[in-house]
């Protein structure tokens, strides 16, 4: 399960195999580069944590959680979960200001909490019938059980026809489940129980002026840029010279004292490129700008495409899935065209 996702985490690989659980993990070493190893536990290794993504407010939990007593053997932000989670059971999710997807295995209750980050940054998958119970955060770690039929589900065909994309809790498997943004869920080793914790619609009204609404928005963009600093790794920017990835370079560069490295991505075909706009962002803050060129085999970038998607992507920015079915039971593929042929993967 963990091969099948090393791209993911290529730094370090950990697991950890109990009496009838196992946890895997690949890690891409973001902070406390070699203390950070995973899984990671609590103090007495009754509870273990896997976890993907970033808790951005970690040390300022971290000293709460010490002012409560509880001692760390890692300067990572993962151990903060497992701690959190002692001292504030479930509720420990509204503490985290990150992206995330983690699993713990608590041995004293015997049970699994699983939960994602509010809006869903980072994927999760799981898969429950009798009982097995698996998950990771791609399909393909899942479906690296040879238990795990390849089944289509047809409601998620049926939401893919007219979303373009199968929103969760589907997707295009049967029997395999995205866990929703906003949501955590426990297993007990028989049933499984899935909570909400938030919504997008959880907000105070307030009736202000434009100026006022500006500057917290500026605020809060300074404050959302200030926190993502946090690392022990060189920092980059990904920039389109678009107004996401320009905004984010215009906080950064007020807050740190070297040039910003950003990095641009073109194609060979004027159409789809945006490196000028780039250049021109990269130039007025004076970033240390790199350019990548795409010029890979369009049939082979296909290939890669179903591969990493797991499942079928219909928008702008990958161009359209076209499906078909095949002659065989249960087999799918779906077609990409290209500029003179097509090409098409098989589930």
């Amino acid at each position: 399960m963990c091969d099948a996702v090393v791209y993911r985490g290529p730094d370090d690989a950990g697991y950890y195999v109990g009496d009838h659980f196992a946890f895997g993990m690949r890690r891409l070493s973001i902070i406390d580069l070699g203390g950070g190893h995973q899984p990671i536990h609590n103090e007495d290794e009754s509870i273990w944590v896997v976890f993907n993504g970033e808790i951005y407010n970690f040390l300022e939990i971290r000293h709460e959680l010490e002012k409560r007593g509880h001692n760390f053997y890692t300067n990572t932000d993962t151990e903060v979960i497992v701690h959190a989670y002692e001292e504030y059971g479930y509720r420990c999710i509204e503490k985290f200001n990150g992206m995330f997807g983690f699993a713990i295995f608590d041995s004293n209750k015997n049970i699994y909490f699983i939960a994602r980050d509010r809006v869903g940054i980072k994927p999760l998958h799981y898969y429950h019938k009798g009982d097995k119970f698996l998950f990771g955060s791609e399909i393909k770690s899942i479906l690296a059980d040879s238990s795990v039929k390849r089944i289509i589900n047809r409601k998620g065909l049926y939401y893919y026809m007219g979303y373009e994309y199968v929103p969760a809790p589907d997707t295009i498997f049967q029997d395999i489940y995205k866990l929703p943004a906003g949501h955590y869920l426990v297993f007990d080793g028989k049933s499984l129980r899935m909570e909400k914790y938030w919504d997008i619609t959880d907000f105070s009204s307030e009736s202000n002026d434009l100026r006022y609404y500006s500057d917290k928005l500026g605020k809060l963009l300074e404050k959302s840029v200030r926190l993502r600093l946090v690392s022990d790794v060189p920092l980059g920017v990904m920039l389109s010279g678009g107004l996401d990835s320009s905004t984010v370079v215009a906080f950064m560069s007020k807050m740190v004292d070297e040039p910003i490295k950003t990095f641009s991505v073109g194609f060979e075909e004027e159409t789809y490129n945006e490196l000028a706009y780039a250049k021109k962002v990269s130039d007025y803050f004076n970033t240390d700008h790199y350019e990548l060129i795409y010029k890979s085999d369009s049939v082979k970038a296909i290939e890669d495409m179903v591969k990493y998607f797991d499942e079928p992507l219909s928008n702008i920015s990958s161009r359209h899935f076209i499906f078909c079915r095949s002659s065989q039971e249960n087999t799918l593929l779906w077609l990409l065209p290209g500029r003179d042929r097509m090409s098409c993967s098989g589930i």
